[in-house]
C-alpha cells in the first residue's frame, strides 16, 4: 500500500513539478509528506468541485423544467438565447444549450484555463442531459411565482457551478473576454448582452413575457450573488490613529475580532514626517460596522478611519469568538 501511494505522489504531485529534463531522485520522508497532504488537498477539492456541479446541474435543471419552460420564460446570457431559440423555433433547449455554449468553452480554454474549460464542458452537457432525460413536475402557472422561483433556483444552479470551478451559462466567458478587449466593466458588458436579449423577447413573443423574464434574471442575479459571496457581508477596517494600542484592545475585547497591526508613518506633505505609527487592519461583518464606528468615536474621534467591502474571507479569526464576562 504504501509502495502504492508513493508511486501516485510522485507522479501526481513531484511530476508536475519537475523541471524540463530533470532526473528522477529519491525523496525524503517529508517530502513525501508534503506531497502525500497536497494530494489529499487535490483529492478532496476534486470531490468537493464534482458535488457542487452536481447539485448546481439539479438545481439549474429544476428550474428550467419545473417553471420557466412551461410557461414560455426565458433567462438573461447564453441560457436565455437558448431558451428564445427553442421557443421560436422548437429545437430542443439541451440541444442549444450544448450548441451555444460550444464557443464560450473554446474561448474559456483561451483566457481562463483548460482545466475550467473541461469543467464548465462537462457541466454543460450535465446540464443539458439532465433535462432531456430527467423528469421534473411542473410546479405552478402563476406567472410572478414562476418568474421569482424559477429564477431563484437557477440561480443558485449557476452559484453551484461557479464554486465548483465551471460555468453553465457562458456569457461570462465572452463578457471577460470583451472587457479586456474593449476595456469595459463586466457588469456593463453583460448588462448590455441582457438588454439585446430581452429586447429580443419582446419582439418575437410579447412585452409580458420580456418583463417578467427580466424579473427572473434579476432574481437569477441575486441568487448567484448569495451563492458565491455568502450569507456574510465583510467590510475590511483600516483604521490610523495615535490611541493605536486602544483601539486594538477594543477590537479584540469589545468586538471580539481579530486583526493585523502594520508599522506606517503619518504625516507626510506640508506638516512634514512625524513618528513612526502602528496601523490596524480588521475584517468584520456589515452587523458589527455600527458598534466599531461608535467605539473608534469613544477613543479617538480624529481617527483616519477606511472602509472597503471584501467579498470573502480565509483563515484567520473569521468567526466572531465568545467573548468572556
Amino acid at each position: 500500500m504504501k509502495a502504492i501511494l508513493k508511486h501516485l505522489i510522485t507522479k501526481t504531485v513531484f511530476r508536475q513539478k519537475k523541471q524540463g529534463n530533470e532526473p528522477d531522485r529519491v525523496y525524503s520522508n517529508y517530502e513525501l509528506a508534503k506531497g502525500f497532504r497536497e494530494l489529499r488537498i487535490n483529492f478532496l477539492r476534486f470531490i468537493k468541485d464534482i458535488l457542487f456541479m452536481t447539485a448546481g446541474i439539479g438545481s439549474a435543471a429544476f428550474g428550467l423544467k419545473s417553471f420557466l419552460l412551461p410557461n414560455n420564460f426565458i433567462d438573461g446570457g447564453a441560457t436565455g438565447i437558448s431558451l428564445l431559440v427553442s421557443e421560436v423555433t422548437g429545437i430542443p433547449l439541451y440541444f442549444l444549450l450544448i450548441l451555444i455554449n460550444i464557443p464560450f468553452v473554446f474561448l474559456g480554454a483561451k483566457i481562463i484555463s483548460k482545466n475550467f474549460a473541461i469543467k464548465t464542458a462537462v457541466a454543460i452537457c450535465g446540464l443539458a442531459l439532465c433535462i432531456a432525460f430527467v423528469h421534473f413536475p411542473e410546479v405552478t402557472k402563476d406567472k410572478l411565482l414562476v418568474s421569482v422561483f424559477g429564477g431563484f433556483f437557477l440561480g443558485t444552479g449557476i452559484g453551484l457551478a461557479v464554486r465548483g470551478g465551471a460555468v453553465i451559462d457562458g456569457t461570462e466567458v465572452l463578457a471577460i473576454f470583451l472587457s479586456r478587449k474593449l476595456g469595459a466593466t463586466l457588469g456593463d458588458i453583460i448588462s448590455i448582452l441582457n438588454v439585446l436579449v430581452f429586447s429580443a423577447a419582446a419582439y418575437l413573443l410579447s412585452v409580458e413575457t420580456a418583463l417578467y423574464s427580466m424579473i427572473t434574471y434579476l432574481v437569477a442575479s441575486k441568487a448567484l450573488d448569495f451563492i458565491i459571496e455568502g450569507i456574510d457581508e465583510y467590510t475590511g477596517v483600516t483604521i490610523v490613529s495615535s490611541h493605536s494600542e486602544e483601539m486594538r484592545k477594543m477590537i479584540m475585547e469589545k468586538i471580539g475580532r481579530g486583526l493585523t497591526v502594520y508599522k506606517g508613518k503619518r504625516g507626510f506633505g506640508s506638516h512634514g514626517e512625524r513618528n513612526d505609527i502602528d496601523i490596524i487592519y480588521t475584517v468584520i461583518t456589515r452587523l458589527e460596522l455600527n458598534k466599531l464606528t461608535t467605539e473608534i468615536e469613544k477613543i479617538d474621534p480624529n481617527a483616519f478611519v477606511v472602509m472597503n467591502s471584501v467579498k470573502d474571507t480565509k483563515g484567520g479569526m473569521i468567526k466572531k469568538r465568545a467573548l468572556k464576562h
